[in-house]
């Protein structure tokens, strides 16, 4: 299963990903597509997101058995621990 998370996006990715995914609430976008199609979406959004926040959740072989992406003007970032994904927050 993949997530992804849009936080003040422009007008126009939140109808993009409804072709993929589900809106299961406002910018919270559930959905299962193949590895291709989620990293053409990650593309799409990276360039995209402008001011506004983007976070991708993925399965992967890890211990968690997830991953994330995150991109545009992030307020928190994810870091591996020696394989634990943790988020952090940078220091102002």
């Amino acid at each position: 299963m993949t997530v992804i998370i849009l936080i003040a996006a422009p007008e126009g990715l939140r109808g993009h990903l409804t072709r993929w995914m589900v809106e299961v609430n406002a910018g919270v976008f559930v959905g299962t597509p193949s590895r291709r199609i989620r990293d053409r979406l990650w593309e799409v959004l990276a360039t995209r997101i402008g001011d506004g926040q983007a976070v991708l959740v993925e399965p992967a072989t890890n211990e968690q058995g997830w991953t994330v992406r995150t991109a545009g003007k992030d307020r928190w970032k994810p870091v591996d621990f020696d394989g634990l994904i943790l988020s952090a927050r940078s220091r102002r």
